[in-house]
């Protein structure tokens, strides 16, 4: 195992006196302070004092192998096409794209005119970013008459945008400028103005309202008043409507207003009704929904645009156990699906004359989606797609020839043959006796029963299915003969709704079973030797990290946890926080349910630490993170300090300056997997190997 310097002395937090009891239960928190009263703000000194010192700690640590670090960030920034852009995409009269300078950490956005030779520049994030540690770029939006720009920024990693205007013509920005806001921008039909959401002080997105340009007083749309609700804009294919979306993990309620009439009142599609997910597009037959009020899989529905409810629904497409029908968009003559089959990604076609057919692929197993599609009539349909050996890649499928035509491959400009690596599907037999989807990706040199290390990742959480997909960076522990496996486990959506909802709730612990049985099965299998296993995880898949160390911690040569929800059971008894209510659904209430505190105290990471020996450990965290607190990793590591019983590595990094995101640059996010590829090969002994 790897072991902390002995010339090192560990940052110790304080431990403070902190007791809380529910439903009958108490427990003690001595770590409760690390949670800023004043958060967002973050200016308690001792809290950033011990944040210093940890931040301190990882930095001499890993100042010992800078080198390394050097060495594989150089290969991985290698790996990216510097001066790289995008395939361009026609939307009216101009055509769009996105290119990166050499060197640049950002993109700029550039137009022409179709059939012109020269572009000219959008937007130049570069510009934009300069003298800041943080910036990421929300919306980007061209009003319709294709004079103005709308573009909203978070410069703190708050996710907190602040919204602007630039006249194309002259160059200059306006001096409307809204703050606070969600990021997203539709605008009217007219162009005259346009619909953006407000976020509340806890960074809820809570009211949509509408700017007109040159106004001072906007006007408010629509405003949420359950705080378990989220707002979203879009709008429709057709262009047509703007749809106001208000959910949370499992309801969800769509309201529509004419883009051409934007003052019109927002029209509710089917009042939210618990366990109703449904979300909606307009095309050449009016409405397409897709909602699982049938079938959990879900089913498309076509109906008017006047529709009084859901009984003027028609059933367009049913879902089935097979069948998992994951996103609709509509074109002039189609209606354009996203399913999963069988676990599998697919695009199928479903025609306005009855037809439909699936759009077939090269590969067995690979990822796929609709990519940029900006207009409502196209002869082509622009599909992005990469499987664990085959670079991202857009293709347009034409729809006259039913032809696939490769419009880029992401380029590796240090070199990447892809019959050097092979690819492997297992199914694991879990403990209650499902079969468990493993993606498996190593070098062709890699050979069961060697011993060499497995690198196994996990997330399973909010139906948020983990595809196989490539990886450049990946290929840095490929080819230093890792092999590297994905484990589908419940909680996500790879085998359908049914497999996300059997991961939520007081089904929850089968998604920390899943993984320890996935680990148990490859060292059972020589897949890895005991104990050869390294981890990772983040955001939920950092819960899911902390939950299987508690479990199994024998398994596991390193744990990698980024932005870890760890704090479970702390977070949803505290309403106060933004994401909070919205959460319930997906974790349950302990605040109102005996049984929900009691089943997420049972599994709670943080709360069911205990005194005995961990494996070596990276933690990482961001101070100005809304969706998982700085507190949470910072809590997790300060106790696990004084808890563990042995003398394994332990390292946090919290980001001062960032989000849940981490580093915002291109090149720079990357040194932070480097860090993380170096802790790996340190806890395996491969550090001094080079």
């Amino acid at each position: 195992m790897l072991k902390a310097p002995n010339a090192l002395v560990a940052p110790k937090a304080t431990q403070k006196p902190y007791k809380a009891s529910h439903h009958g239960f108490e427990f003690n928190d001595p770590y409760f302070w690390l949670k800023d009263p004043g958060y967002p703000e973050v200016k308690d000194e001792e809290i950033l004092g011990y944040l210093g010192q940890e931040n301190k700690y990882f930095e001499t640590v890993m100042n010992e192998r800078k080198s390394l670090v050097d060495k594989v960030f150089e290969e991985i920034k290698g790996r990216q096409k510097e001066d790289d852009e995008s395939v361009p995409w026609k939307d009216g009269a101009y055509e769009y794209r996105w290119a990166f300078a050499k060197g640049a950490e950002y993109r700029t956005w550039h137009r022409r005119k179709v059939g012109a030779d020269d572009w000219d520049v959008l937007l130049d994030e570069v510009a934009e970013a300069e003298g800041l540690e943080f910036y990421r770029l929300g919306g980007l939006s061209v009003s319709p008459c294709e004079r103005y720009l709308a573009y909203s920024a978070d410069k703190n990693g708050s996710e907190r945008f602040t919204v602007q205007v630039r006249n194309l013509e002259t160059g200059e920005n306006l001096s409307d400028e809204i703050v606070e806001t969600s990021g997203e921008i539709i605008w009217s039909a007219d162009g005259a103005g346009f619909f953006y959401v407000l976020v509340s002080k806890e960074w809820r997105p809570y009211r949509v309202c509408f700017h007109t340009l040159g106004s001072s007083d906007d006007s408010t749309v629509y405003e949420e008043s359950d705080t378990s609700f989220f707002v979203h804009l879009s709008r429709t294919s057709s262009r047509a409507y703007l749809v106001i979306r208000t959910a949370d993990h499992v309801t969800a309620e769509n309201r529509i207003v004419p883009l051409k009439n934007p003052n019109t009142s927002p029209y509710v599609l089917s009042p939210r009704r618990k366990g109703h997910d449904y979300a909606v597009d307009h095309g050449d037959e009016g409405l397409y929904l897709r909602s699982n009020r049938e079938h959990k899989n879900f089913c498309v529905y076509r109906a008017p645009v006047n529709a009084k409810g859901e009984e003027d629904w028609q059933v367009l497409l049913r879902g089935d156990d097979r069948h998992y029908l994951t996103g609709i968009r509509a074109f002039k003559g189609l209606l354009a699906i996203e399913e999963s089959r069988d676990g599998l990604d697919q695009i199928r076609l479903l025609k306005t004359d009855g037809t439909d057919q699936y759009v077939a692929f090269p590969e067995p197993v690979y990822e796929v989606g609709l990519g940029n599609n900006a207009e409502f009539v196209q002869s082509q349909i622009r599909l992005s797609y990469s499987s664990l050996v085959t670079p991202p890649t857009v293709y347009d499928y034409d729809l006259a020839s039913g032809q696939l035509i490769t419009r880029k491959e992401q380029e590796i400009p240090s070199g990447y043959d892809k019959s050097a690596y092979r690819s492997e599907r297992l199914m694991v037999k879990a403990r209650d006796g499902v079969e468990v989807p493993v993606s498996l990706v190593y070098h062709k040199d890699w050979k069961k029963g060697t011993a060499a290390p497995l690198h196994l990742y996990g997330y399973g959480a909010y139906g948020l299915g983990m595809s196989p997909s490539f990886s450049s960076a990946r290929l840095s522990l490929l080819d230093r003969g890792f092999a590297y496996a994905i484990a589908h486990i419940r909680g996500g959506d790879e085998l359908g709704y049914g497999w996300y909802e059997a991961g939520k709730l007081e089904h929850r612990t089968n998604t920390f079973n899943d993984f320890v049985d996935v680990a148990r099965y490859l060292e059972t299998n020589d897949y890895a030797a005991p104990g050869g296993i390294s981890i990772s995880g983040g955001s939920a898949g950092g819960e899911l990290m902390g939950a299987v160390v508690n479990q199994a911690p024998e398994l596991f040569s390193a744990v990698v946890m980024h932005v870890p929800f760890v704090d479970v059971l702390n977070t949803m008894l505290d309403a106060d926080l933004p994401l909070t209510p919205i959460e319930w659904p997906e974790w349950g209430n302990p605040i109102e349910d005996k049984a929900a505190y009691e089943t997420i105290a049972s599994y709670c990471p943080y709360t069911n630490m205990e005194a005995k020996e961990y494996p070596p450990m990276l933690v990482t965290g961001g101070l100005n993170d809304p969706r998982v607190t700085y507190w949470e990793p910072a809590k997790w590591t300060a106790k696990m300090r004084a808890t563990k019983t042995d003398d394994n590595l332990l390292m946090m990094k919290i980001n001062m300056g960032a989000g849940h995101g981490g580093k915002s640059g291109r090149f720079e996010r990357f040194v932070e997997v480097a860090e993380e590829y170096v802790f790996v090969l340190m806890a395996f002994g491969l550090a001094d190997d080079e």
